[in-house]
C-alpha cells in the first residue's frame, strides 16, 4: 500500500508538471522551471519524468509546441507564417519553419495547401515515434474527396453546431494509461464509473466527459492523453488514484454525433479543417470535450457532443 502510495505521488506531481507545460506552452521553457511545479530537483526530475511520460521533457515539450503549431496554421487561414511562429514563441518564421519541417516532414506552408501536398519525408515524428503522417488526414473530406462520412449526414452535422456558455464544471477523472488505445479507455471508463456509484452520484450517466488532450492523427496513440470524468458536485471527496478538477466555463461550439467510435476522430478533423475556420470563432486553451450520451458497448455505436472550447476571432 506504501509503494502504491508513493507511486501515486509521484504521478500527481508530473501531471503538475504536464499541466504547467500546457499552460505556458508558447513560453520557452526549462526542466528547472518546470520541475520546480513538481517540487522534484531538477536533477532528479529529469530521469522521473522520463520514466512517468516515456520522454524527455524537451522531447515532450517540442512535440506539444509543434502539435499546437500545426492545429494554429488550419484552424486560423487568415494568420500569416510570422503571427503562427511569434505567438509559439520562436524567434522567427525561418526558424519556426525550419523546427516545423525537421518535425513533421513537411513545410508550415505545404501544410496550407493540401493539394500541393505529397507524402511527408521522415521527419522526428516518424524516425523518433515511429508515428506514419498522413498530412491529408488533416484536412476535411470536402477538399480531399474522401467519403469516411456520408456527405448529406456530415453536412447535417456541421449545420447544426451550437453555441453554448457553460458553467465551470467540477469534475473528478482517471487518465487511462496506454493513450486512445480502445481497451484501456472502456477500462479507465469502468473504474471511474463503479467509483461514481460509489459514492452515490447522482445522473453521473448524464455527466460523463471524456477530456482528449490530443489528435491522433499527429500524435502517436500511446502519447495521446484521455481522461475518463463524470462532474461532481464541491464535497463528494475525490481521492488517489482519481483527481479532482474542473472544466472551465466559457463558450462551447456543441456539434452533435452519432456513428461509427473509430470515426470520432474524423469527426473532430471536420470541426477543426471545416467548420470553425468559417465560424467567426478560434480554438481557445482547452482541448476538445467528449460528452457521452450512450453506452457503445452495449448500443453499438456512439451517441456523443463533440465540444470545443472557442473564442471570438482575433485580428491579432
Amino acid at each position: 500500500m506504501k509503494n502504491r502510495k508513493s507511486q501515486n505521488e509521484y504521478v500527481r506531481r508530473v501531471n503538475k508538471s504536464l499541466e504547467y507545460i500546457s499552460a505556458n506552452i508558447d513560453r520557452n521553457l526549462n526542466l528547472d522551471q518546470v520541475a520546480e511545479v513538481s517540487h522534484f530537483s531538477p536533477f532528479h526530475f529529469h530521469r522521473i519524468f522520463h520514466g512517468i511520460v516515456g520522454e524527455t521533457v524537451n522531447d515532450f515539450i517540442v512535440r506539444k509546441k509543434m502539435e499546437i503549431a500545426i492545429n494554429r496554421l488550419l484552424c486560423n487561414p487568415t494568420w500569416s507564417m510570422t503571427e503562427v511562429a511569434e505567438r509559439g514563441g520562436f524567434s522567427s518564421s525561418a526558424n519556426f519553419s525550419k523546427a516545423f519541417k525537421l518535425y513533421f516532414g513537411v513545410s508550415p506552408s505545404q501544410i496550407r495547401n493540401p493539394d500541393k501536398l505529397e507524402n511527408s519525408k521522415i521527419g522526428k515524428l516518424s524516425s523518433k515515434y515511429g508515428k506514419e503522417f498522413d498530412p491529408k488526414k488533416l484536412y476535411s473530406q470536402f477538399i480531399t474527396d474522401t467519403s469516411v462520412f456520408e456527405p448529406e449526414k456530415l453536412e447535417e452535422f456541421l449545420m447544426n453546431v451550437k453555441i453554448e456558455n457553460w458553467d465551470e464544471k467540477r469534475i473528478a477523472y482517471l487518465t487511462a494509461p496506454d493513450g486512445y488505445e480502445v481497451n484501456a479507455i472502456f477500462e479507465t471508463w469502468d473504474k471511474i464509473i463503479n467509483w461514481a456509484k460509489a459514492q452515490g452520484i447522482k445522473d453521473q450517466e448524464k455527466n460523463r466527459f471524456a477530456i482528449c488532450h490530443d489528435n491522433p492523427v499527429i500524435t502517436p496513440i500511446e502519447k495521446c492523453r484521455y481522461d475518463a470524468s463524470v462532474e461532481v458536485s464541491e464535497e463528494v471527496n475525490v481521492a488517489e488514484p482519481f483527481v479532482k478538477s474542473t472544466i472551465p466555463a466559457g463558450k462551447y461550439a456543441v456539434a452533435y454525433y452519432k456513428g461509427d467510435g473509430d470515426k470520432i476522430a474524423n469527426f473532430y478533423m471536420e470541426l477543426y479543417s471545416h467548420w470553425l475556420p468559417n465560424s467567426g470563432f478560434e480554438p481557445d486553451n482547452y482541448p476538445p470535450v467528449a460528452h457521452y450520451l450512450n453506452d457503445s458497448r452495449q448500443d453499438g455505436f456512439v451517441e456523443m457532443e463533440a465540444c470545443i472550447k472557442v473564442k471570438e476571432l482575433s485580428n491579432k
